[in-house]
């Protein structure tokens, strides 16, 4: 069963939780903002972002395409597709920094991390955790949420 995080424009107040939690869900400090954001050295790059317009806010994160484009394009074979879960994820340890997958991602949804070696980054609906991604899970107004994919996405 593939999923993906949608957003809904009406309930979205612009407020970057989304991009706040993200951080600190793949930083050495899990489980607590101030430390990720103020104690990790190599604080990690949100893997959802905020594209605001006026009043119009939209978070963009992967679309965890059926066929996935950035897939297709690495040429070291470091993004693939885990079976179990069907989320598109990076093997950081094979990513040559070359870039394609940004090239070729239709939504602009994959990022170079930091740091001298920096490899590609794009959200992984926070694979380690237990039930829904931190962005998800942490918007107020519940304007990010978790859906199931048909073969349409």
């Amino acid at each position: 069963m593939r999923r993906r995080v949608v957003w809904k424009e009406e309930a979205c107040i612009g407020c970057r939780l989304c991009e706040v939690y993200c951080v600190t869900a793949h930083s050495r400090y899990p489980g607590d903002v101030l430390k990720a954001f103020k104690r990790d050295p190599d604080r990690p790059v949100p893997r959802v972002v905020l594209e605001e317009k006026g009043p119009v806010s939209f978070a963009l994160s992967c679309r965890q395409c059926e066929e996935p484009e950035c897939v297709k394009s690495c040429l070291t074979g470091a993004l693939g597709v885990d079976p179990a879960r069907g989320v598109v994820v990076v093997d950081e340890q094979h990513c040559i920094g070359c870039w394609t997958c940004i090239v070729a991602c239709p939504w602009g949804a994959i990022r170079p991390s930091r740091g001298e070696q920096p490899v590609a980054i794009k959200c992984d609906l926070c694979l380690g955790r237990l039930g829904i991604p931190a962005c998800v899970g942490n918007c107020p107004n519940e304007a990010l949420q978790l859906q199931e994919c048909g073969k349409e996405g």
